[in-house]
């Protein structure tokens, strides 16, 4: 048996960053013969606030708290045959946690979260909200994609600069997944308006606000019910608004609730890091999902075959339009989506590749 540590920011099985990506995978990394114990930096109690306005005393609180959690992990560090480590060890201060784990680590993954290395190396957090640039850091990023033996990323953009970095030139891009025997499609009743929805968080709550303008228009000549799932509030005068907030208890039923997913991004480059998971969650719900055209997303939709691509304000309308009235074409497209989500992006589909990482950097 080999002992795995993983080093995380967030508790587990909260943080979709965590839950749709490696964290599914424990139970088969055990069944590979892995002893695995997890390190999240943040406690509940942290996470509770986080993404909360003010409790800023809870929050320095749970900074302290986690630095002396990262001071107890070091500790045992060189227990383990392996460190997973995700995003960075410690958010704040300089990277001595970082090059202290790279130093102490006998072997060390380091997994790349999707937008957070690109703004990293390309200096612009002019976009990013405030506690979203709290939770990264700078160097320290660049320290563990230089230094580990091998680094998972999310986006081939994003793959390929790691891969000017990493000393051993050992990079891999891994999908981001969902389980599809757990995201499942259900049918729909054909009753009341259709309900067009989004998740996210937060710190993500900016992309969303891209397409007030265009709902606030389609609700002038179209009835629909625009459901927003995560963990803030929202307003959007005009428009038939219904806020969720998410759980896991509820995830998949209040995502099998949605007709068409949207999932909006700015058209620039610093997008090409983003792993395209929204789109993904909704193609394994058989959901008919409108994207902008941008990054990793044309490579997961195929316009007119599993979803609709688009770029315009409107575009956007005019694809929205479309799906609203055509239920024909919203069961076309996401019966396509749903399987390309089965074959492409399942955890069935993606494990093995994991697995190779791990048995690359243990020399099997």
């Amino acid at each position: 048996m080999r002992r795995l540590l993983v080093l995380c920011p967030f508790p587990e099985n909260v943080a979709a960053g965590q839950r749709l990506k490696y964290e599914q995978y424990f139970d088969d990394w055990r069944r590979d013969g892995y002893i695995i114990d997890v390190a999240p930096y943040m406690d509940r109690a942290m996470w509770d606030v986080i993404y909360t306005r003010g409790n800023m005393l809870a929050k320095a609180a749970g900074v302290v708290r986690g630095h002396f959690r990262r001071l107890w992990a070091l500790r045992r560090i060189r227990r383990y045959d392996l460190v997973y480590a995700f995003m960075w060890v410690t958010p704040l201060g300089t990277t001595l946690f970082e090059r202290l784990t790279a130093a102490m680590a006998r072997r060390l993954i380091f997994d790349v979260e999707d937008n957070v290395i690109l703004d990293t190396l390309s200096g612009n957090h002019g976009r990013v909200n405030p506690i979203t640039r709290f939770l990264r850091g700078t160097a320290k990023s660049r320290h563990l994609i230089r230094t580990a033996d091998h680094v998972v990323t999310s986006s081939p953009a994003l793959n390929d600069l790691c891969l000017a970095i990493n000393e051993k030139r050992a990079c891999t891009y891994i999908s981001s997944s969902v389980d599809t025997d757990r995201f499942v499609p259900v049918e729909h009743p054909g009753e009341g308006p259709v309900t067009i929805g989004w998740t996210g968080t937060f710190s993500t709550r900016i992309y969303l606000d891209l397409l007030r303008s265009v709902f606030q228009t389609l609700a002038k000549t179209r009835d629909f019910k625009l459901r927003v799932i995560g963990n803030f509030d929202y307003a959007l005068p005009g428009v038939d608004l219904e806020v969720i907030r998410w759980t896991v208890e509820r995830e998949v039923a209040d995502l099998q609730g949605i007709d068409i997913g949207v999932y909006p991004l700015p058209v620039d480059e610093w997008v090409t890091g983003k792993s395209g998971l929204k789109a993904i969650q909704y193609m394994a719900f058989g959901i008919p999902t409108v994207a902008t055209n941008v990054g990793t997303t044309p490579l997961i939709i195929r316009d007119g075959e599993n979803g609709l691509l688009v770029r315009t304000e409107g575009e956007w309308l005019e694809a929205l339009t479309k799906l609203i009235d055509d239920p024909g074409l919203r069961r076309r497209l996401g019966e396509q989506a749903r399987r390309d989500a089965v074959a492409k992006y399942s955890t069935k589909a993606i494990a093995a590749e994991y697995r190779q990482v791990l048995a690359s950097v243990m020399g099997r």
